[in-house]
């Protein structure tokens, strides 16, 4: 058989639910080179969806020919296509042996042999998540040791077979109907389609504990009051701080696992593992509960962001998880005290103010007055319920539109509201699709290392980490131009324990015109 009237394939070499996979010889090439096709078949036939499909499939090739021309543990992508109503991608073939296959032959591995895989791929991992990316399906079976050099290659990325399983629902809107990831490996956040960087790393560490044990997640128990993965009886002679490690790699919550995979390397090559909380509990880094206040105004003039397609909005829910509480007395406690400094501030401001207007005054050209950049939240109504209503695990593909929505003091019919882009800009974050959020937001406010030390890293360890969902109780315009616009909002986060807080904010507006949207360049 030839595909593309070029690629004569060989043999198969598995097939599954999306499609097949075929080792190939490219007749194209002098040395008739050996490549892997995947062919993937939209699970839906449907023209709509077919054509949004081949949009997302052209862009998820892009970000795997970046990938593997960034790492040479990544097959690189020498060519895609469709043909007849399926997908293809044309890979570097790499001779070796899964994980899987190296267990079933040759038995368990020693510690030794597990951390330098570990040590060698979660460089790899590290480079994938700087790229927003997350890998979704890494298990034994994903990661091949090449013969040539001992090296661990990491292949199948779950973002194409997301992007096949693309349907169309009864109300006319597309969504993503599968939940990428195997059973056993996947984490509780990414089964209900949440996933994060925390969830590869959790997925390697029952890899880890795979290739010592020669168990899968399946076969091993789990503690019925905390969800622990039971596998130490299974690994005795385990040493016990690569244990820990990978402990904190499978913890249920994605709270306690490591934030990234460089802290999990240095975990194994120090042999000393975080006790505390490696996401700081005392202050979000991302200020949407308590902003820092800021002296100096926002300068909105030079700002330019990524283009992104719009999104659709969709009515803020939560999900009730059974992680264990990190919304402890601390944060608590440091949220309470930021509302009650706040507080103090106004009211010595006010008494101030009060004072000088009971003296004779010059009076003083009319000038804008500088309110607090963060008024004092009104009490919250009440403590949630013990149970958050379960959320419908429906996520729209961000090609879908946004709703039109009036706006009467803008002097541009085609342009949305700001209140509008603030309701969209939650709207991406409820649905978990962080990417899209990180993009709306400024290039400096991105950057902005008090609020995102560790960059998007730090921003999709708060949002899916660690908030459940936002609600945007109200929303108001208090001042717009034709290029910036300032908008009131009150929130209400509910927490991933189950805990609801209130804030009020203020942001900042950009016009960028280039990309036709709206970008926050600031927050109080």
């Amino acid at each position: 058989m030839l595909l593309n009237n070029r690629y004569r394939v060989l043999r198969t070499l598995g097939s599954g639910g999306f499609g097949e996979t075929f080792l190939a010889e490219d007749t194209q090439m002098p040395s008739q080179r050996r490549c892997v096709i995947k062919q993937l078949k939209p699970i839906q036939d449907n023209p709509q969806v077919y054509e949004l499909v081949q949009q997302r499939f052209q862009r998820e090739a892009a970000i795997l020919e970046d990938l593997g021309e960034g790492s040479s543990q990544i097959p690189r992508l020498y060519a895609y296509f469709s043909d007849n109503g399926q997908f293809y991608l044309v890979q570097e073939y790499i001779e070796g042996q899964t994980l899987t296959a190296k267990v079933q032959q040759q038995g368990v591995l020693s510690e030794s042999s597990v951390k330098e895989i570990l040590t060698s791929i979660l460089p790899v991992l590290e480079f994938v998540h700087s790229k927003g990316i997350v890998h979704r399906d890494i298990k034994p079976e994903n990661i091949l040791i090449r013969h040539r050099d001992n090296q661990p290659v990491l292949i199948d990325f779950g973002a194409v077979k997301e992007t096949v399983g693309t349907v169309m629902t009864p109300s006319g809107n597309t969504t993503k109907s599968i939940v990428i990831g195997t059973p056993g490996y996947m984490p509780s956040e990414q089964s209900v389609g949440r996933p994060m960087f925390a969830s590869d790393l959790y997925s390697l560490g029952l890899t880890a504990i795979y290739l010592l044990t020669g168990k899968s997640p399946q076969e091993l128990g789990t503690d019925p009051a905390t969800g622990a993965v039971l596998w130490r009886q299974y690994a005795l002679s385990v040493t016990p701080s690569f244990a820990a490690v990978l402990e904190k790699a499978i913890q249920f919550s994605a709270r306690d696992r490591f934030t990234s995979a460089r802290e999990m390397l240095q975990a194994l090559q120090t042999g000393t593992v975080p006790v505390a909380p490696t996401v700081p509990g005392v202050a979000p880094t991302v200020p949407y509960i308590h902003p820092q206040v800021s002296t100096t105004p926002p300068n909105p003039t030079s700002q330019h962001t990524v283009s992104i397609s719009p999104v659709q909005s969709s009515q803020p829910s939560s999900q009730r998880s059974n992680s264990s509480s990190w919304f402890d007395g601390s944060f608590l406690g440091t949220l309470f005290a930021t509302i009650c400094v706040t507080v103090a501030i106004g009211t010595g401001v006010f008494a101030i103010f009060h004072s000088r207007q009971s003296q004779p005054q010059v009076q003083q050209p009319s000038t804008e007055q500088t309110q607090s950049p963060l008024q004092p939240s009104a009490e919250p109504s009440g403590e949630p319920q013990d149970s958050v209503p379960p959320q419908q695990i429906q996520v729209p593909l961000d090609t879908t539109p946004s709703p039109e929505v009036s706006e009467p003091s803008s002097p541009s019919v085609d342009k949305p509201s700001p209140e509008q882009a603030i309701q969209n800009y939650f709207s991406t974050i409820n649905r978990g699709d962080y990417q899209t959020g990180w993009n709306l937001l400024s290039p400096t406010y991105q950057n902005n290392k008090r609020l995102h030390p560790n960059g998007y890293l730090s921003y999709i360890d708060w949002w899916g980490g660690q908030v459940q969902s936002v609600e945007l109780e109200q929303v108001s315009l208090e001042e717009a131009g034709t290029e910036t616009a300032t908008v009131n909002a009150r929130l209400r986060y509910f927490m991933k324990t189950g805990r609801s807080v209130s804030s009020s904010v203020r942001f900042f507006l950009l016009w960028d015109a280039q990309n036709g949207k709206w970008v926050i360049v600031d927050t109080r």
